[in-house]
């Protein structure tokens, strides 16, 4: 073998894969090595190019060449940037905001390139959920992330279930046209004295990070229009009092005869006590069960 092939081999799947973090609203977050990193790679994965472009444009950065990956096409990219991984390319990927791969596109390609062998690294910054917790003032000791709640259906019902009981600090993204819909599914299922912080256009000129309560939020939001990317920060779950059957019983029993439906009266019974939804549904089953058969000849 001669030395030229030696090396020609060596090269083959010495490329490195870079998720590298861009700013969220303010330029000036852009990082000396996130330039120095752009700067040098042979390609950079973007969600839409034209935006990308102007962030190297205000960095200084020509002659990059650019790839679109988003959602609809990072995995019919794969094989394309995982053949450039294998000749010994340096490629970053980036976001229109933020960093790649947290409610953005780029982990299917991670993934990808862990399981060929590539090696992988990042350059951390900005992340408006991160930023979003810590202004927040509430507890940033345990957390988790929720991303983006499913639009409609059981999925969505689900987690909202699980965030009525969740003790950990949830961080939310959202649209802000669905901000206060989701504000309001959020209060029927975890009770409208919760804690939460909505972080709006982090970052960015018109900044605003409100706090107060679920019910005090979507009477604030539900009121007037929100633009801008929006984080919602909730309190986790305190540890309340067992609540016995004989309370939920009394508020299904009033609720329904003041002319509520089983699925309103759960609802509201839900909200009141503090408890979770399943619980109050399953007792209204119970008790719908129980007068059918009264009913029954």
């Amino acid at each position: 073998m001669t030395g030229s092939d030696a090396t020609e081999d060596e090269d083959q799947g010495a490329g490195l894969l870079v998720v590298v973090s861009t700013p969220i609203g303010n330029l000036g977050d852009l990082s000396p090595r996130a330039v120095e990193t752009l700067g040098r790679a042979d390609l950079i994965c973007c969600e839409d190019t034209r935006r990308t472009r102007g962030l190297l444009t205000h960095a200084g950065i020509s002659g990059r060449r650019l790839m679109s990956l988003h959602v609809r096409n990072e995995g019919a990219r794969l094989p394309e940037v995982l053949s450039e991984l294998a000749s010994g390319k340096t490629v970053a990927v980036v976001s229109d905001a933020g960093t790649p791969t947290v409610s953005d596109p780029g982990g299917r390609l991670v993934a990808a390139a862990v399981a060929a062998g590539v090696e992988v690294t990042a350059v951390p910054g900005p992340n408006a959920g991160l930023m979003a917790l810590v202004v927040s003032g509430l507890a940033t000791d345990r957390f988790c992330f929720e991303g983006f709640l499913a639009r409609r259906g059981s999925d969505r019902r689900r987690r909202l279930e699980a965030l009525g009981t969740e003790e950990r600090t949830t961080v939310i993204h959202e649209a802000p046209g669905r901000l206060a819909a989701t504000l309001a599914d959020l209060a029927a299922a975890c009770g409208p004295d919760r804690d939460v912080v909505v972080a709006r256009e982090l970052t960015k000129l018109h900044e605003e990070v409100w706090r107060g309560t679920l019910q005090a939020a979507v009477g604030e939001f539900g009121a007037r229009e929100v633009r801008g990317e929006v984080v919602i920060v909730l309190a986790g779950a305190g540890t309340a009092p067992p609540v016995d059957e004989a309370a939920m019983v009394a508020g299904l029993r009033s609720q329904v005869e003041a002319g509520a439906s089983w699925r309103d009266a759960t609802a509201a019974v839900a909200a009141g006590l503090g408890v979770s939804r399943r619980r109050v549904y399953e007792q209204a089953l119970a008790l719908r069960r129980q007068d059918e058969g009264d009913a029954a000849p």
